[in-house]
C-alpha cells in the first residue's frame, strides 16, 4: 500500500508540472499590439492624394492586417520635435519607428531620427536627408520629410520650394521606385500676430499643387488647426486643446511657451499620428 501511495503522488504531482508549464506557455503576454508585419514587405501601386483629418478615421477602420503591412514596408521619417510628438502618437498606436543613420540601416520597417542641424536650417535638413536616403537606397521604400516650424518664413519661401522640388526630383530619378510623403509645414500659436504661419501654409499650398497627383501629402496644419477653424483673422493656428499646455503637455517637448511654439500634447499627438499612419498605408497599398 505505502508503495501504491508512492507512486500515485509521483504521478499527480507530474501532473500538476506539465498542467503549470502549458498554462504558462499559453497565457498572453500583454496587452500591447505587437503583431508581426503581414506581408512580405513589396509594396502595391499605392494612392496618391491628401491627407488630413478624413486620415484618422480611415485609419481606425482598417483591418488590423491591413495596418500591419506598413511595419513590413522600409520608410524613413526625419524631423524634429513636432516629428517626435508624431512619433510617439504612432508608438502609443502601436507603430513604432526605430531608429536609423548613416550606418544603422532602415531595414526595420518603420525608422525615424533627427536632423542633426538644427530649427531654422532648412537647407541644411533637405541636405542631410538626401544623403540619408541615397546611402539606403538599396533598401528604401517610402521616404517622409518634415519641416519644422521655424524653418519657413517670408523671407526664404520662394528659395525653400525651389530647392525642396530638386531635392525630391534629384531621388525620385536616383532611387527607382521611391515613394513620397510630404507633410505641410507645422503651426505655431499665434495670439497677438502672425509669426510665419501664413508662409507655412502657402508653403502647403504650393506642396499640394505641386505632388498630389504623384505623391501622398499628410495635411498636417488641417489636423492641427482643425481646417482652420484656429485662426488669428485669416491665418491658422495649431489649435488650444491641441497644443502642448500643463493639462496636456507633450511627451518629449513638456509645455510650451505663451506664443510661437506649436508641439502637439502627447494625447492629441496620438490621435494625429493616426492619419500619418495611413497616409503611409496609402503611399504603399
Amino acid at each position: 500500500m505505502k508503495t501504491l501511495n508512492t507512486l500515485f503522488c509521483s504521478a499527480f504531482f507530474t501532473l500538476l508540472i506539465i498542467w503549470g508549464c502549458q498554462k504558462e506557455t499559453t497565457d498572453p503576454k500583454d496587452d500591447e499590439d505587437d503583431s508581426p508585419p503581414t506581408g512580405n514587405g513589396n509594396l502595391g501601386n499605392g494612392q496618391a492624394g491628401i491627407i488630413g483629418i478624413a486620415g484618422i478615421e480611415a485609419w481606425d477602420k482598417l483591418a488590423t492586417d491591413e495596418k500591419n503591412k506598413i511595419k513590413a514596408w522600409n520608410t524613413i521619417f526625419m524631423h524634429q520635435s513636432v516629428g517626435g510628438d508624431l512619433e510617439d502618437g504612432a508608438n502609443a498606436n502601436g507603430f513604432k519607428f526605430e531608429y536609423f543613420d548613416l550606418n544603422e540601416k532602415p531595414d526595420k520597417g518603420l525608422s525615424g531620427n533627427v536632423f542633426s542641424v538644427s530649427n531654422g536650417n532648412p537647407m541644411g535638413k533637405m541636405n542631410e536627408f538626401k544623403e540619408l536616403a541615397l546611402i539606403h537606397q538599396t533598401i528604401l521604400k517610402i521616404a517622409i520629410f518634415k519641416f519644422g516650424y521655424a524653418d519657413i518664413n517670408d523671407t526664404n519661401l520662394q528659395e525653400v520650394q525651389t530647392a525642396y522640388k530638386l531635392m525630391i526630383d534629384e531621388l525620385r530619378a536616383k532611387v527607382s521606385g521611391l515613394r513620397f510623403i510630404h507633410i505641410t509645414p507645422p503651426l505655431i500659436y499665434i495670439a497677438t500676430k502672425d509669426d510665419g504661419n501664413a508662409a507655412k501654409m502657402k508653403m502647403a499650398d504650393w506642396m499640394k499643387t505641386t505632388f498630389k497627383d504623384k505623391d501622398v501629402i499628410f495635411e498636417l496644419q488641417e489636423l492641427e488647426s482643425d481646417n482652420g477653424r484656429c485662426k488669428l483673422g485669416s491665418v491658422w493656428r495649431i489649435c488650444d486643446e491641441y497644443r502642448s499646455t500643463a493639462s496636456c503637455p507633450s511627451k518629449e517637448q513638456g509645455i510650451d511657451a505663451p506664443e510661437g511654439q506649436g508641439h502637439i500634447c502627447e494625447k492629441e499627438a496620438k490621435r494625429i499620428s493616426k492619419a500619418l499612419l495611413y497616409a503611409i498605408y496609402q503611399a504603399g497599398k
